[in-house]
């Protein structure tokens, strides 16, 4: 496989993690957030299955696979039940951004569990990736720290969620890139997560809607730009250039706005998109300080 076509299927899988906010958003007014989070990743896991066949569990430590699993599950529950519960279309926006928070808290976590020295560039692109998320948050003009504390009170568990998801998927990425050695158990850690999904349902007094035709449809879209998105990704990172794919990563919050903002039907302020760019130029900063700490180590052998 060369080079440049695993290259287009990772820029490709960018492009489907971009309308994922979306997908959620639109099963779950379809479904319901619990049951509509509980069918999304069955179909998921199903696409999965078919373009990637069934994970090879025996090759993976079972230390890993304890992890790892619960990292995963943690993180994709918190995320799809983040966006179910929002309050509206709009605020689904606010919580997608909350969501890529991850690329920050990955380089921090790497710092603290891999013992990785970034460049100075770490600490103002971590403020700055935190102040974007303010920005979003806090008003439809400009960041304002009560209207902000307002907005988080006035649906605490979606917002909560979010964040928590956002730090969860931080220590999955390190935890995986520390200990996976490249083995991909993605569609294993999707089936654990369906199951973990209606296991949650069925302890829950939530109806599931009868579907019509419309939401068969959104549902079999979205569970197929997720599952292409995670297939895609993993024949990138096998055999593309990891440094540019990479790069090209922190730019999906910007390209999830622009999806969610559109499939959602909700137009946004500059304020807003101010904010967005602050969260990904934030993380662009946090992925340069390693870099930047590795050619200063290369200048010096």
């Amino acid at each position: 496989m060369s080079r440049t076509y695993a290259n287009g299927c990772g820029l490709a899988a960018i492009l489907l993690f971009g309308v994922v906010v979306a997908g959620i958003r639109g099963v779950a007014e379809h479904f319901g957030a619990g049951a509509g989070a509980a069918l999304l990743y069955t179909a998921s896991s199903l696409f999965l299955v078919l373009l990637s066949g069934l994970p090879k569990i025996r090759d993976c430590s079972v230390a890993y696979l304890v992890a790892a699993s619960a990292l995963f599950v943690g993180y994709e529950i918190c995320f799809s039940l983040s966006i179910g519960y929002a309050q509206s279309r709009r605020q689904t926006l606010e919580i997608g951004t909350i969501n890529y928070l991850w690329p920050c808290f990955t380089v921090l976590f790497a710092v603290l569990m891999n013992r990785e020295r970034p460049g100075w560039l770490i600490v103002p692109g971590t403020v700055l990736a935190l102040l974007g998320v303010g920005w979003v948050v806090g008003s439809e003009s400009a960041f304002d720290l009560e209207k902000t504390l307002q907005n988080v009170s006035s649906n605490p568990t979606s917002y909560g969620l979010a964040l928590i998801g956002a730090v969860l998927w931080a220590l999955y990425c390190n935890v995986t890139r520390r200990y996976a050695s490249g083995r991909n158990m993605v569609s294993f850690f999707f089936m654990l997560t369906a199951g973990a999904l209606w296991m949650r349902f069925a302890l829950s007094s939530e109806p599931l809607a009868i579907p019509g035709t419309q939401a068969v449809l959104t549902l079999a879209l979205a569970g197929a730009s997720m599952a292409g998105g995670y297939a895609l990704w993993n024949v990138a990172i096998l055999h593309g250039n990891i440094s540019m794919l990479a790069t090209a990563s922190y730019f999906t919050p910007v390209l999830s706005t622009v999806f969610a903002s559109w499939l959602l039907s909700t137009p946004l302020e500059w304020s807003f998109w101010q904010g967005v760019i602050m969260v990904t130029a934030g993380s662009l900063l946090g992925y340069l300080a390693t870099k930047q700490k590795k050619v200063a180590q290369l200048a010096a052998t």
